[in-house]
């Protein structure tokens, strides 16, 4: 399986270029980074510790790769699934912090051309939290406080994180609420008691935190949390290459980290 990684110079793309470099069933055929990058034309392998590729880092999509990985920002994620809607590559992303109106684009265009999962969290632990999260809210019902808490190095440009939003989706289709009424992302001053509906969202940033996620389940006498906490950026890369895999021959559609673990 032909492979191209986007945003390949970044520190989630290094982790995917490592791994697909050492995957018997994939072949790195092409890098990509935004113009202007200072890694541009150096090779792919030698940058991240691999040793030399011969794929040199560019700016335009090559190699006939049957499906891209992308770690990158939401402007260069959107140009590389139109190209490869195009080119008809399947593509796998990992990038937050997409809008609902990009969101859209990708699963009523896109997803029409190639197939596509867009996840907010690659790691196979925290898809399972996903599941266990809805199920445990199903189960508890109305009578238990929800609080959403997440942390992350201090690079991170978005807040709350991907995963701890779709979280709280999910929280909020088990237990039949409406997001836009219920979360509260953060408090501060007199605010007054919490509603029993509301679920708290709380971002921390700081050092080199990989991720951090807890749900809080509180009730009167005692306290249920779910805990996923990553210490290596791989377990998001080896998600995304199995992705890949997965998706790699499929009929264009939209797909999940559920399917790949179904």
């Amino acid at each position: 399986m032909n492979v191209a990684v986007n945003g390949a110079a970044g520190a989630m793309g290094r982790r995917v270029v490592s791994l697909v470099s050492q995957a018997s069933q994939c072949r790195l055929v092409c890098a990509l980074e935004r113009a202007g990058h200072p890694a541009l034309g150096q090779d792919a392998g030698v940058l991240v510790g691999a040793g030399a590729l011969g794929i040199r880092l560019g700016v335009d999509l090559c190699g006939a790769p049957d499906v891209l990985i992308d770690f990158s920002a939401p402007e260069s994620t959107m140009e590389r699934a139109r190209q490869c809607a195009a080119a008809g590559v399947a593509f796998v992303t990992g990038t937050t912090g997409l809008t609902e109106a990009e969101l859209a684009e990708l699963r009523d265009d896109v997803a029409t051309r190639v197939p596509l999962l867009a996840a907010p969290n690659m790691s196979i632990g925290v898809n399972l939290l996903f599941r266990l999260a809805a199920e445990v809210a199903r189960a508890l019902g109305d009578g238990y406080d929800i609080e959403i808490v997440e942390a992350h190095h201090r690079r991170k440009k978005d807040a709350p994180s991907g995963t701890a939003a779709e979280l709280a989706r999910r929280i909020c289709a088990a237990l039949e609420r409406d997001p836009a009424v219920v979360l509260r992302h953060g408090r501060e001053g007199l605010c007054g008691p919490r509603t029993p509906e509301e679920i708290g969202i709380h971002a921390v940033r700081g050092g080199d935190i990989v991720g951090d996620h807890t749900v809080i389940f509180a009730a009167e006498g005692e306290r249920v949390e779910l805990v996923h906490k990553a210490s290596s950026r791989d377990v998001f890369a080896r998600g995304a290459v199995r992705a890949a895999v997965f998706l790699a021959g499929r009929e264009p559609g939209v797909y999940s980290m559920q399917d790949v673990l179904a």
